[in-house]
């Protein structure tokens, strides 16, 4: 039977003296896509940062696989979370240089797992091409491509299909759904996109001014919320 991926428990995270994050108690558990949603400042990319280990709590514990995180974490723990930001930033080369850069830091074979990546992203024409030159789809692509590129334990993804075609986007959600079908990988998807939530995760949580207002699966936080609020922000209401 699997187990959490993280538990946080009585998590802050204070920037200034402002308290932008708090959470009580929250589980990820293994090998599951759990989905993030709420309005803007809400929280939801400062809880990645936490889960991408980038920075410390404030206060509170969290706990990686059941191994309780002293920050700064050691560098192979970092290296088993990769994360995709909306708008990320691939190295100067080209778009299979991108693919063995996480593999090579690593000193891991790359070339079989290159290929198989640019194949299955739909990379191959562009696998020469200068990561400099591509369209909005394409560049996002080759970054979810060499986030997966190393077999992560965890895959944080922010937004990873804001503002692309149609093409893209369907591509990208069945990425994530086959990742989700392997098992070997968790994933946590920060999203403004509530159908997206809906169509790809196992369980929702939605972020307020900092605090998780709800959290549970996906059928019943979108059927049967329980508190009103959530159900305002899946009708598309304004939230406050």
């Amino acid at each position: 039977m699997k187990g959490a991926a993280y538990d946080l428990l009585g998590v802050t995270r204070v920037y200034d003296g402002r308290r932008v994050l708090s959470v009580r108690e929250l589980a990820v558990q293994e090998g599951e896509i759990l989905a993030v949603v709420g309005p803007n400042g809400s929280g939801k990319s400062t809880l990645l940062r936490l889960l991408n280990f980038l920075e410390p709590c404030s206060a509170g514990e969290i706990t990686y696989f059941g191994r309780r995180i002293e920050y700064p974490p050691p560098l192979d723990l970092r290296r088993e979370v990769t994360m995709v930001f909306q708008r990320p930033i691939l190295i100067n080369g080209t778009v299979r240089d991108n693919l063995a850069y996480p593999l090579r830091l690593r000193s891991l074979q790359n070339r079989d797992r290159v290929e198989g990546l640019l194949a299955q992203f739909g990379l191959e024409r562009l696998a020469s091409a200068s990561a400099r030159k591509l369209s909005v789809g394409e560049y996002q692509r080759v970054a979810l491509a060499r986030a997966l590129a190393a077999f992560p334990r965890v895959l944080l993804l922010d937004e990873p299909t804001a503002n692309l075609d149609p093409y893209s986007v369907a591509l990208i959600e069945g990425i994530v759904q086959s990742v989700r079908a392997a098992g070997r990988t968790t994933q946590v998807l920060v999203t403004h996109n509530v159908f997206q939530a809906k169509r790809l995760a196992d369980r929702v949580v939605m972020l307020l001014e900092g605090d998780v207002i709800e959290a549970g699966n996906t059928r019943h936080f979108f059927d049967d919320p329980r508190d009103p609020r959530t159900a305002a922000f899946v009708r598309g209401e304004m939230v406050y």
